[in-house]
């Protein structure tokens, strides 16, 4: 959905909307971007109780064929991430936690034994094996509810998840297995549609795909890049040219695009091609698809599950919202940048020109006309006539010395 084909539209919102960007020591702020299939390195992000320097794991988009199934990190990240504080869930968790909104997770599949997702994951076929994690920490970067003993959680921790399969068991994907994906969300009951794949190819199958989500009022938020660049085959280097990627540049789709903890970008990134919005998405801390421990990664497809977690804030809070509108509303509210940035609590909270959930007028008051008179009206009226009183004899003290001073004749000419 591109957001230069919505205007701005005048906030009234408080001040308190404009986001903070809360930055973090540089080690944890930087992560390194390999062309897939190669893991990121972990990095140090939590420290136990002996104070010794804890990695967590990396986060896979997809696995070698002779790989083994990713299982459940060992470590627990005890600290708030980066991302909860910028996001500042804390006060938009006093207006919606998305409560009961089905959130589709169209990706590697969602485990459904994720303890920070117990009760709420719904699987369509064999979705609800994980065997690669993405998909499963995409769903709790949504919604995963708050774990005590550590800062990691979703963004709207009460939404359902519906796990739909967009890619193989090994998360390799194609314009075919996206466009099934979305068609079977939005036939599941789906009113938010997250898609985790950036692809080059498919283009009709998927502008198809999202009609038929638009057509049901579904929003489909999606990725503006991969997560990291495809190998240019003459160079066998990364090739971060900006481009169009599927489905985030079909015009109805929200395109959202990764940045860091200072605002900005890593130099290796991808380059985004008209994304709609900038949301956190560089060392995300999130879960696995098994188990209470955690992983991290970076890309593009973690900043749209974020965003994907705030429509269903808004769509929780203002159900009334077509998908349209929520979609106008995250860009409309979003902190203003060369690519505006995501924020939630503006997102519940601004008043947009036109929008049906602006806030209500005062009533108008009305005065009787024969409303009998009290002490208080009285007092009123006389205070009043003695203000005229005094307004008459100020005026002929002022007058009358003027007059004397004449002989009492008018003045001249």
């Amino acid at each position: 959905m591109r957001h230069d084909r919505y205007p701005r539209v005048l906030l009234l919102a408080a001040a308190a909307a404009v986001p903070t960007l809360t930055l973090m020591p540089p080690a944890q702020a930087v992560t390194a971007r390999a062309a897939l299939p190669v893991a990121q390195p972990a990095l140090p992000v939590a420290r136990p109780a002996d104070d010794k320097p804890v990695e967590l794991p990396a986060l896979r988009g997809r696995i070698g064929p002779d790989e083994d199934c990713t299982g459940p990190s060992a470590v627990t990240a005890e600290a708030e991430p980066w991302t909860r504080r910028a996001l500042g869930l804390s006060r938009s968790w006093q207006l919606s936690r998305g409560a009961g909104v089905p959130v589709a997770v169209v990706d590697t599949g969602v485990g459904t034994a994720v303890p920070a997702l117990a009760g709420r994951v719904e699987a369509a076929d064999d979705a609800g094996q994980d065997c690669v994690g993405h998909g499963s920490f995409a769903a709790g970067l949504i919604a995963a509810a708050p774990t005590p003993g550590t800062g990691v959680s979703g963004v709207a921790p009460q939404a359902r998840v519906l796990a739909v399969r967009g890619t193989d068991l090994r998360g390799r994907s194609t314009g075919a297995t996206v466009a099934a994906g979305i068609r079977a969300a939005v036939d599941g009951g789906a009113r938010v549609v997250y898609v985790g794949q950036a692809l080059l190819d498919g283009r009709a199958e998927l502008t198809a795909a999202v009609a038929h989500a638009t057509e049901r009022d579904v929003l489909v938020v999606a990725p503006a890049t991969p997560d990291t660049a495809p190998v240019d085959g003459a160079t066998h280097r990364p090739d971060t040219t900006a481009r169009p990627y599927f489905p985030a540049f079909v015009p109805q789709v929200l395109s959202v695009v990764d940045h860091g903890a200072d605002g900005s970008r890593p130099s290796n990134a991808p380059d985004a091609f008209a994304p709609d919005l900038s949301a956190p998405g560089d060392a995300v801390v999130g879960g696995g698809p098994k188990g209470s421990g955690h992983y991290i990664g970076s890309g593009s497809s973690l900043a749209a599950a974020h965003t994907a977690g705030v429509a269903a804030l808004v769509r929780g809070r203002y159900p009334q919202l077509s998908a349209a509108e929520v979609a106008r509303r995250l860009v409309a509210a979003a902190y203003p940048a060369d690519t505006p940035r995501l924020d939630p609590y503006a997102s519940l909270t601004a008043v947009l020109d036109g929008s049906p959930a602006k806030a209500p007028q005062a009533a108008e008051a009305h005065v009787t006309a024969d409303a009998p008179k009290s002490p208080r009206t009285k007092a009123l009226a006389i205070t009043g006539a003695a203000g005229m009183l005094g307004l008459l004899v100020l005026g002929a003290v002022a007058v009358i010395p003027r007059g004397r001073a004449r002989g009492w004749r008018a003045a001249d000419g």
